[in-house]
């Protein structure tokens, strides 16, 4: 049986001694909760030991626990491929999305998001790995996606998010990520101002800490193996 108290509590002091060892302070790092395809009640287990960060990827059941769990005072990421017909949804429900790529996502994020809200908290995904078979855009395409998205009155752009290749060299790990962490410093020599850089999952939290990472997204390692239907 999967035991959710004990692995958050785990994985916060490994958190902790991964900030220590690079020299991070533990209190700029975020730790992401993804628990996409588990039922509610495993969320319930995790809030009990305060945890109140949550990434979803599905956008029905993503809305079904949020209104299920209305009553407490959650954050709530989106981190899944944006649908054009799930815009609207999104804007309306979340506090952060992580996976923009597109000048057209952004426009209509912009569009929906309630006038009584906050702007939505924004990065911009990227295919650091150059991939075709990933999502994110390319970057050389990065600074124009930007510069339009800063502008956009509903959306406030926190910074860059990707997912790379998997690896399990722990040198090679930090090479995507090194790479994000670096083209962040560059965009905020131009006045961008970003402060997060969303990287790192249960395989390979360790490099993404120690590249910068101020959202971590851990799923398997505290609710235990996704729950897919048949």
């Amino acid at each position: 049986m999967i035991d959710i108290k004990k692995n958050l509590l785990e994985l916060r002091q490994h958190i902790k001694v991964l900030a220590k060892q690079y020299q991070r302070d533990p209190d700029h790092i975020k730790l992401l909760a993804v628990s996409k395809t588990h039922p509610t009640e495993k969320i319930k287990q995790a809030i009990a030991v305060g945890q109140t960060c949550f990434a979803e990827s599905y956008v029905q059941e993503a809305i079904r626990k949020i209104q299920e769990l209305s009553q407490q005072q959650l954050e709530w990421h989106f981190i899944g491929r944006i649908q054009s017909n799930k815009i609207r949804d999104i804007a309306k429900h979340f506090t952060w999305v992580h996976s923009v790529a597109s000048l057209k996502a952004a426009q209509q994020l912009d569009h929906y998001r309630p006038d009584n809200m906050p702007p939505l908290n924004i990065c911009i995904q990227v295919n650091v790995s150059e991939e075709a078979s990933k999502a994110g855009i390319h970057l050389a395409e990065l600074i124009p996606l930007a510069q339009h998205i800063k502008a956009l009155p509903k959306l406030n752009l926190r910074g860059l998010m990707t997912i790379p290749k998997i690896n399990h060299d722990f040198t090679q790990q930090r090479q995507p990520y090194r790479k994000l962490y670096l083209v962040q410093q560059a965009l905020n020599l131009q006045d961008f101002n970003l402060d997060t850089l969303s990287m790192g999952m249960t395989n390979d939290i360790a490099a993404a800490i120690a590249e910068g990472a101020t959202i971590v997204r851990v799923g398997t390692a505290i609710f235990g193996e996704r729950i897919y239907d048949e």
